[in-house]
């Protein structure tokens, strides 16, 4: 591993590379680009999280199916709408693990949430009002959308309580919460320097690759490392550097063998 100074500015480098709008695609981060409120964008944002699990193609597939009937306000469709609408609108949904039950629970969730505290944003202020930290926060975010559905488990929405990486959920945080060329941000509950690494196996091969880590297990003890890692070279914003870092290995053009070479120089 470069000394800590090498690093920081190799990272540094990285991102003003490689941080870009012309490489969000293909990524669901790209439809929430789409909408300017962020009323809608929070919502948005929720589908297209919960569903980025599995081959991109069938995630941007699945998330545009979704989408389309929300029409240009999401947030309007959720106000105006309802289980038995959902049901027959998402009648035969399926993505992966996930079926018609998990989208429209997801849904009825987000509505009831809203209608509660006024938007997503809040609630997620609500759960982590004490002092309680990003993972018990994210842990009483999900419990209030899971109340809005007709079981107990969603396989939409990870419960960080379990320990695992809970990565979409933080992919989620990062997309509401920071804004630059490519988050599009929006959220005030929490600020960049709360957020956790949504680990994912490019970040986890790239975190062992080069040091970050040296735990082999995906859970959250090794988010929460990795985000220590970063979080010596940019205690502000500790995960700056995910997009960046995982466009080696998710865009069609650039493999994981490329961004060591480049860190070599």
């Amino acid at each position: 591993m470069k000394d800590a100074k090498s690093l920081s500015l190799a990272l540094e480098s990285i991102y003003l590379s490689f941080n870009k709008k012309s490489l969000i695609s293909p990524d669901p981060l790209q439809f929430l680009l789409d909408y300017p409120d962020v009323e809608d964008r929070e919502i948005v944002g929720m589908v297209a999280s919960s569903l980025a699990y599995g081959r991109v193609s069938q995630i941007l597939k699945s998330v545009s199916s979704v989408l389309e009937p929300m029409g240009n306000s999401p947030r309007r469709f959720l106000e105006k709408g309802n289980v038995k609408l959902w049901r027959g609108l998402f009648e035969g949904f399926k993505h992966r693990f996930s079926d018609q039950v998990d989208l429209v629970d997801l849904l009825s969730g987000m509505k009831d949430v809203i209608e509660l505290h006024g938007s997503l944003d809040r609630a997620m202020a609500i759960a982590l009002s004490g002092d309680k930290g990003t993972i018990r926060g994210a842990q009483g975010f999900v419990e209030m959308i899971l109340k809005g559905g007709s079981r107990d488990r969603n396989t939409l929405l990870p419960r960080p309580e379990g320990g695992s990486a809970c990565k979409r959920l933080m992919l989620y945080f990062r997309w509401m919460v920071r804004k630059d060329q490519v988050d599009p941000g929006g959220w005030t509950c929490l600020s960049p320097e709360d957020l956790l690494i949504p680990l994912d196996t490019h970040m986890h091969r790239i975190s062992l690759a080069f040091g970050f880590t040296g735990r082999k297990s995906g859970d959250m003890r090794t988010v929460e490392e990795i985000t220590g890692f970063f979080r010596t070279v940019r205690p502000d914003d500790p995960i700056r550097y995910d997009f960046a870092l995982t466009r080696f290995g998710i865009h069609p053009d650039m493999k994981i063998e490329d961004l060591i070479e480049i860190s070599d120089r």
